[in-house]
């Protein structure tokens, strides 16, 4: 079918009313990228400082997906899956504060994620809570937070590609949707000199074909790209089953990465910082009360304004000096995430932040990790953490010293002594 297909494709980008040249080449298009992007994120904030609501008419979620839903006729309807159905009680986030949370922390776990891999998780982590009505039709969000790793989704994509395919997906399942992903990758990289990095080119190809503009070129192998597609499907429930387990072992684990948050917070306080906790976890459960209890509620102008502002937010814990907008350490705690997302977050401060903030970074982790978060400083992307000195913060030393740093210890020398150099 390769070559049937390239030609479709060719005459497909020749088209003036196809969605190649009426939405992938808009000019406005990237614009609007832009703006989804910046409404995504006052979403999440209304999320996590639990002023988001439980109306969708006239709230940050309506406006974001409104705009998506603009984007030309290939998301039109892209509201759907988020109006309030109430006979359905569907999605669950507006009645649920627990389940709006969830998806607020889901929706800023993809905005930071840096590669497919940490979104395929977070997607799984998603979809294991069940909430009811929240599908794979928030992919289109994804898709304009990573054009190059989610590709958009909704009934047309899935009907244009079954047909091109001869795959079976269906609508309202994640593991389809994933399993769908990996063909749309694979049908990506054999013709990407047509198509382009941005999976919106291949999406509106299958649009397209789903919509019934094109017809598919006629299949001679319609068992074996059914096989691919059910090896696909299998694969994916395959490694989420696995994801499942290693989680729910991890989490098994007597640390837990808000207990950790926890010990950081409140050994800033005793060495007489003021504290910040990541935006995302504040409302988190911690001991008698919340991980944000007693710690700024706001960064200062001058660190939240530099460049790299929206990041830092997210660090899991930052100690400042009283009265100054002065940082005086932040420490990314890895318990199962990806060790990547701290890093850059970290180096987006002591590159952004007022007077360079190069010392008192910390990656805080399990012993068992150690390895890998020399592997990760070993990438040449990080080539700048040597200058930076960042030190690896193992949950042994602090769990051991914590107590005593908090009672005898002065400034960051205690920290400093039980932490480790790292030279990538």
């Amino acid at each position: 079918m390769s070559e049937p297909l390239r030609s479709l494709i060719s005459r497909w980008r020749e088209d003036p009313a196809g969605t190649y040249r009426s939405w992938f080449l808009w000019e406005e298009r990237l614009k609007n990228f832009r703006s989804i992007r910046r409404g995504l994120a006052t979403v999440v904030e209304e999320m996590e400082e639990g002023t988001f609501g439980n109306v969708y008419k006239g709230s940050s979620l309506e406006t974001v997906v409104g705009s998506v839903s603009e984007q030309r006729q290939i998301f039109k309807g892209a509201d759907h899956a988020f109006l309030w159905k109430p006979k359905l009680r569907i999605p669950d986030i507006y009645e649920s504060p627990e389940n709006q949370r969830a998806f607020g922390r889901f929706l800023s776990a993809c905005a930071c994620c840096g590669d497919g891999e940490e979104l395929v998780a977070a997607i799984r982590a998603l979809d294991e809570r069940k909430i009811k009505g929240l599908g794979p039709a928030a992919a289109n969000l994804l898709y304009f937070l990573h054009p190059t790793l989610m590709p958009p989704f909704n009934t047309a994509i899935v009907n244009g590609y079954n047909a091109l395919t001869g795959a079976k997906v269906k609508l309202g399942k994640w593991e389809e949707y994933l399993a769908m992903r990996e063909g749309i990758l694979r049908l990506n990289a054999a013709h990407r000199e047509l198509l382009s990095n941005d999976l919106g080119a291949v999406g509106g190809l299958l649009f397209d074909i789903g919509s019934g503009r094109y017809a598919p070129p006629p299949r001679e192998d319609d068992a074996e790209a059914r096989a691919d597609w059910e090896a696909d499907l299998a694969r994916v429930r395959t490694e989420a089953g696995s994801a499942r387990k290693a989680r729910e072992a991890a989490e098994a684990e007597d640390l837990t990465h808000t207990q950790v948050q926890g010990w950081l917070r409140d050994l800033g306080v005793a060495l007489g910082y003021e504290v910040w906790v990541a935006a995302n976890d504040r409302s988190r459960r911690c001991g008698a009360g919340l991980l944000g209890d007693g710690c700024l509620t706001e960064l200062p102008p001058a660190v939240a304004t530099a460049p790299g502002g929206e990041a830092v937010r997210l660090i899991d814990v930052i100690w400042l000096e009283k009265g100054r907008a002065e940082v005086a350490a932040a420490f990314e705690v890895e318990h199962t995430t990806s060790i990547y997302s701290g890093i850059v977050r970290l180096l987006d401060l002591a590159l952004g932040a007022p007077g360079s903030a190069t010392r008192g970074l910390f990656l805080v982790a399990p012993d068992r990790r150690e390895e890998d978060v020399r592997q990760q400083l070993a990438r040449p992307a990080f080539r700048r953490v040597a200058d930076l000195d960042v030190r690896y913060l193992p949950y042994g030393e602090l769990e051991r010293h914590r107590e005593a740093m908090g009672r005898f210890g002065q400034g960051l020398k205690a920290v400093e002594a039980v932490a480790r150099r790292l030279q990538p």
